[in-house]
């Protein structure tokens, strides 16, 4: 399915989905850490969300709870895959599944368990 898109576009989407992933990576984690826990993972999450979500903080609403930004920023690079980029490429929404990364991603996890049936 991703041989479908430019080049360009597959890029583009990838460097947006693991900023997507990573943030709701960081949302995870906090559950379970506290954001300066010395976990070498909650560090990463972190360390490399922290820019974006600075970024994101005119338009986060004050009265959310600190915990659920990176979700909340997460949204807004969900809204933009699934609905801006494909509007701006001229197709319609595509449904779940559609993204080149997470595409790509099932179609591995697909083949691996295939070959764990067999």
């Amino acid at each position: 399915m991703a041989e479908a898109f430019p080049i360009w576009v597959i890029i583009i989407d990838y460097l947006m989905g693991v900023v997507m992933w990573t943030l709701i990576g960081r949302f995870a984690m906090r559950i379970f850490l506290p954001e300066d826990s010395s976990f070498f993972f909650m560090r990463f999450f972190v360390k490399s969300t922290d820019p974006l979500l600075k970024v994101f903080a005119p338009i986060t609403p004050g009265f959310l709870v600190h915990a659920l930004i990176p979700i909340y920023v997460a949204w807004f690079f969900f809204m933009i895959r699934f609905y801006l980029m494909p509007w701006l490429l001229g197709y319609s929404v595509m449904g779940m599944l559609s993204f080149p990364l997470e595409s790509e991603f099932a179609h591995q996890i697909s083949k691996l368990v295939g070959l764990l049936m067999n």
